[in-house]
């Protein structure tokens, strides 16, 4: 399983009324709590988002590099959608098996099916490099000269995020859509 150092971006959307939006976890506290707690939220923000402690950032995780899962045991177990799983479903019927339409229930340990190859993120921590990547690019006015300091930048800040994690990888995604 891979661990990530998400070093910008993950969007988390709540309620379902206007104030509802796409929040940097790690800002919670600071910037929304308040008015989540007013809207009904029942946890903290730290219970969403704590870079020392448990919180839900560590149970929710990016599967396969595209869909989410939910962790449900501390061995592992984890929970995502159907869709998610299709081909590795697919890849394990077979005739006399069909899992996609009878489904599949290992009894023990030795009866799971591995499926080599898939991963699961976990966020280790986020960190907002705006400005940083920003202020790179100051001054320049040529869009080849903007791109290559931009890359350049971009790629300092992952390489020193990796040199300071103990085996983590690190990405920047953008947040809000590149907004």
């Amino acid at each position: 399983m891979k661990k990530l150092i998400v070093l910008f971006a993950l969007c988390l959307s709540f309620g379902a009324k206007a104030e509802e939006g796409m929040w940097i976890p790690s800002l919670l506290k600071a910037l929304n709590e308040s008015d989540m707690k007013t809207m009904g939220m029942k946890i903290s923000a730290e219970d969403i988002y704590s870079i020392n402690h448990s919180s839900i950032k560590d149970a929710i995780v990016q599967f396969n590099g595209g869909c989410t899962a939910e962790v449900i045991s501390n061995e592992g177990l984890l929970l995502t959608n159907h869709h998610c799983g299709f081909s590795a479903i697919n890849s394990h019927s077979t005739q006399e098996h069909n899992y996609l339409e009878d489904g599949f229930w290992a009894m023990t340990r030795a009866d799971e099916l591995a499926n080599p190859g898939m991963t699961c993120t976990f966020i280790v921590k986020m960190e907002d490099v705006t400005e940083e990547l920003m202020t790179s690019i100051d001054g320049l006015a040529k869009t080849e000269d903007i791109n290559k300091a931009f890359r350049k930048k971009y790629q300092e800040i992952v390489d020193r995020e990796k040199a300071a994690g103990q085996g983590y990888e690190a990405e920047i995604k953008p947040f809000n859509y590149g907004n």
